[in-house]
């Protein structure tokens, strides 16, 4: 099926280049874990065969062991910003907040607070909690709208001499908003404390420019808009101003100076690579190049634009076709504030997503009542999202 969007849509091409684009199946889930790339699947049965069937053990020694951070270089140059050095790829996102959240306060003694917000994605909040407990802090609490998100007046009025750490997101994962990174980071740094941002909502959809900005820490997931796979290795992000000082938590024998000597004292080596822990998941590495190489081939910025001009297309359309069943949009109208998705809400859309799962339509669901419509810009088609559309307002004709 056409749309004159679609025609019009200079990456439009791209699609085809995604697993199951093909199929009637509407996917708009994207934000939450991206499709595979056809390429993908030759990438890897190839490692099967030959890099890790016929080298076997070799493999580190031929490409394996600096992988991490030849595609954090790569995730940095294409994605967020970064000079070459300072990001690398491993273990969880859950596992690299809390080593950068442990390395931050480590970095500044004496002080007493996290800055975190209440509707920052839970896993950030639970590990805040865990870190304060842990080292004797307290949490500083924003209250936000959760159509919207942390402001800069709001971070201003509760960072101070006790702040330690602010953590924030860079796109919000329930509205989309997202968050005036340049400034807030230039205000926990004017009251003395490090600034940790979460890029799993932006990466690969909203640009970043981390050096620009004079981020501390961040750090993002691959599966979503990296598409890198379910459980796919996420990335760290540390200036390299502080990799000199900054030693993370958890150390292990990946981030330590010469770490096939198996000597008995851990120093930790120069580096982003001391911001590794155990042996990184090499296979799992292999989908996001893939996505990485494609995004740099479309250009970031090209990238962006689709994404604006799709979640644009999608308030224009639950205006005109879901306003009257009493739907309202719960994430930011300024395309300039928001990113990858739009959420719907209405007290209803849990049955409304039960029902569109069963006819193959794919968004997700997030309390209180918000459908989220995740639109990955290099796979989701103008034709996809209005079909999606057009099913959640049979979804509610039948409610």
């Amino acid at each position: 099926m056409t749309h004159a969007l679609d025609d019009a849509d200079p990456l439009a091409p791209l699609r085809d280049r995604f697993v199951g684009t093909d199929s009637p199946l509407v996917y708009l889930d994207g934000n939450s874990l991206g499709r595979p790339l056809t390429v993908t699947a030759e990438r890897l049965s190839s490692f099967v065969e030959h890099e890790w069937g016929d080298r076997l053990i070799r493999g580190w020694d031929e490409g394996w062991f600096d992988l991490p951070l030849t595609l954090g270089d790569d995730i940095g140059r294409v994605c967020i910003g970064a000079g070459a050095g300072q990001v690398v790829v491993g273990d969880s996102t859950t596992v690299l907040l809390y080593k950068l959240m442990r390395t931050a306060v480590a970095a500044r003694p004496g002080r007493t607070e996290i800055v975190i917000d209440r509707d920052n994605f839970p896993t950030d909040r639970y590990l805040a909690m865990g870190v304060a407990a842990e080292c004797g802090l307290t949490i500083r609490w924003l209250d936000v709208d959760t159509a919207a998100g942390a402001t800069v007046e709001q971070v201003a009025a509760a960072v101070g001499e006790q702040t330690a750490l602010v953590a924030l997101s860079h796109v919000s994962y329930r509205s989309a908003w997202i968050a005036d990174v340049p400034a807030i980071t230039r205000i926990g740094h004017d009251a003395g404390a490090l600034v940790l941002w979460d890029l799993c909502h932006s990466v690969g959809s909203v640009p970043a420019e981390l050096d620009a900005w004079e981020v501390d820490l961040a750090a993002g997931c691959t599966y979503k808009y990296l598409n890198g796979g379910p459980g796919s290795p996420a990335f760290c992000y540390v200036a390299e101003r502080h990799l000199e000082t900054f030693v993370q938590p958890i150390q292990g024998w990946m981030g330590n100076t010469d770490p096939f000597l198996m000597g008995l004292a851990y120093v930790p080596v120069e580096g982003i690579r001391r911001f590794l822990s155990g042996t990184p998941a090499v296979v799992g590495m292999l989908a996001i190049q893939d996505m990485v190489a494609l995004i740099d081939e479309a250009g970031i910025d090209a990238v962006r634009k689709k994404s604006e001009q799709l979640t644009s297309y999608a308030v224009e359309l639950a205006d005109e076709r879901l306003a009257t069943y009493g739907v309202t949009v719960a994430s930011p109208r300024d395309p300039a504030r928001r990113g990858g998705h739009v959420t719907l809400h209405h007290p209803r859309m849990q049955e409304v997503v039960n029902a569109l799962w069963e006819r193959d339509v794919i968004p997700d669901y997030r309390d209180p009542g918000g459908l989220r419509i995740g639109l990955s810009p290099l796979s989701t088609s103008y034709d996809e999202l209005e079909r999606g559309i057009d099913s959640v307002r049979e979804a509610l004709d039948g409610l």
